[in-house]
């Protein structure tokens, strides 16, 4: 599963995990031996207003002092800044325009690498809570408000005295909300750490990890890499990856300078003097490519890395809105060239074979919903000509967006020769299950079995974007549900869908997918889910796991 966050919608789902361990612990046939969490483990850009001034104190604790952030960017001097930075929903003016970051939701956005630390700590143990509550460090609004550790844009504006009555109600409202969810997502922590401690568990960044949006086209990642604050934020978080997920996953994936550098940037960072080694740390990390791994289960297991392997497509995309036409960028290629070498290498060298059958772990889906794909490419993409910026606002970075990509993923699959490919993936925010046939032209054919689930604790779709894609949702399922679906994929890489499988026309592959039925009698969950999947020689069956059934 994937996307977990600790005041989402809804309960959180790892905890039926910890039912089926407790159940079927004695049992080696049947009890569960792995764990794969695919993306958006913590979310660095969307924390809660109750949590930020906790993982603050923790975060000043666990490194002995707070981070010198103004030796990289010195705007933070100034008393406005200096201020804000400290203060609940104070970052968004920060993140936007000093990091260049693009999340529409970074009042408190992780910046200091101890806060990403406290931040891991926080989502996956109940330790740090417990010590949170007997030293009292969860404040009321109505204590952080006298204390000034809210921020609001015109705090002493007689003008706008209206204005700041309005937005202390809303604030105040969404503080209540978000501190009631954090109480139930306390309590399901004790069996979250049972889970881990009990389980082998795999896991691969997104781009919440980190921060929404990340590397989401060329510009984006230009952008933050010019800025020393958003690429100083970024090394962060990606370091926090590596001490918490990353480094478990494959030790031998990080050499000898790798941890030396590591290992002097956080002795350096304890005393409060990184100005002289942080560039050489940043540049280790922003250029470090081998953050796939194989995982030694049986079939084998390759996570892929889907945010810092891409490929940008330089040849501009038309899209048209009405009569009008404009050439914008295309969404990215999920692994470049290189990506592919490097993962075909490693997959090799940890002794797979061609002909037997392999899990293939990547955080988007390469088999989404067709319906949803092809509803926001073609009515919401298009806006792009009236300005809106939806490359960040939707991420549009699904395999499917770019056709030269996905046909690159199943020619470098086929090219494996695997008996049969499992592919695992997250990201979306509902489950679905695929079964799919891929023929080239050349004769050589790929059989796919898809499981996507998604999310474990955010459930999203709500208000008036959420009711349309459910609409959407509802249709698709209407349309495709019990129907075999054929597509070709033409030499201009543009995925079309036919009437039937044999054609007449030029394509480099072709291919025959059905979705399975999933509980309720339907193609589609986007209720919190966790899947639970069973492979045996005889059959390969996919269920959802939800609480309360």
């Amino acid at each position: 599963g994937s996307c977990r966050k600790p005041h989402g919608d809804g309960e959180d789902t790892l905890t039926e995990a910890d039912l089926i361990l407790e159940k079927e612990f004695g049992n080696l046939k049947t009890r569960p031996s792995a764990l794969f969490l695919m993306g958006d483990q913590i979310y660095a850009d969307d924390v809660a207003s109750p949590l930020a001034p906790v993982i603050s104190t923790f975060a000043e604790q666990l490194i002995g002092r707070r981070e010198p952030l103004n030796t990289i960017e010195p705007l933070l001097r100034k008393n406005n800044f200096h201020t804000a930075i400290t203060q609940i929903n104070g970052r968004q003016f920060i993140m936007d325009n000093l990091c260049k970051f693009t999340s529409p939701h970074s009042g408190n956005h992780l910046m200091e690498f101890g806060e990403y630390a406290a931040m891991y700590l926080m989502t996956w143990s109940p330790q740090l809570w417990e010590v949170a509550q007997e030293n009292h460090l969860f404040d009321s609004f109505e204590d952080l408000l006298s204390k000034k550790q809210i921020y609001f844009a015109f705090p002493n504006d007689d003008l706008f005295e209206k204005v700041n009555q309005l937005e202390q109600t809303r604030v105040k409202n969404q503080f209540n909300e978000q501190q009631e969810t954090l109480i139930s997502f306390q309590t399901s922590l004790y069996q979250v750490r049972r889970v881990l401690a009990n389980i082998p568990t795999y896991m691969i960044f997104d781009d919440h990890d980190i921060t929404d949006d990340w590397n989401i086209s060329l510009n984006w990642k230009e952008d933050v890499r010019k800025s020393p604050l958003g690429s100083h934020v970024v090394a962060n978080g990606l370091a926090a990856y590596w001490a918490f997920q990353g480094w478990g996953n494959n030790p031998d994936s990080f050499n000898d300078k790798f941890l030396w550098m590591m290992k002097t940037y956080f002795k350096s960072l304890s005393f409060g003097k990184i100005k002289s080694f942080r560039e050489k740390w940043v540049d280790m990390l922003w250029n470090f490519h081998s953050w796939h791994f194989v995982a030694p289960t049986n079939p084998k297991s390759i996570f892929f890395d889907t945010r810092t392997q891409r490929e940008y497509d330089l040849e501009p995309k038309p899209v048209k809105f009405g009569h009008l036409i404009e050439e914008t960028s295309k969404s990215p290629q999920l692994l470049s060239k290189a990506g592919w070498e490097s993962v075909t290498r490693l997959l090799f060298d940890h002794g797979w074979k061609s002909r037997s059958p392999i899990i293939v772990v990547t955080p988007t889906p390469v088999y989404g919903m067709g319906l949803i794909e092809s509803f926001l490419h073609d009515y919401v993409y298009p806006l792009r000509v009236l300005g809106v910026e939806v490359q960040t606002t939707i991420d549009f970075e699904a395999w499917k967006y770019n056709g030269k990509g996905f046909t690159e993923f199943l020619q470098q699959i086929t090219d494996w020769n695997p008996s049969n490919c499992i592919i695992l993936s997250g990201d979306v925010h509902y489950a679905s299950a695929v079964k799919a046939t891929i023929t080239f032209a050349n004769g050589k054919q790929l059989n796919v079995n898809q499981f996507t689930s998604s999310p474990i604790k955010n459930m999203s779709l709500t208000g008036l974007w959420g009711a349309l894609l459910k609409l959407v949702m509802g249709l698709n399922s209407y349309r495709r549900k019990n129907k075999e679906i054929y597509r070709i994929c033409t030499p201009s890489y543009t995925i079309e869908e036919v009437e039937k499988e044999n054609v007449r026309r030029p394509y480099i592959w072709r291919d025959r997918l059905m979705y399975q039925i999933l509980a309720d009698d339907s193609i589609i969950e986007t209720n919190n889910n966790l899947g639970y999947l069973v492979i045996t020689n005889q059959a390969i069956q996919g269920t959802l796991l939800k609480k309360n059934e």
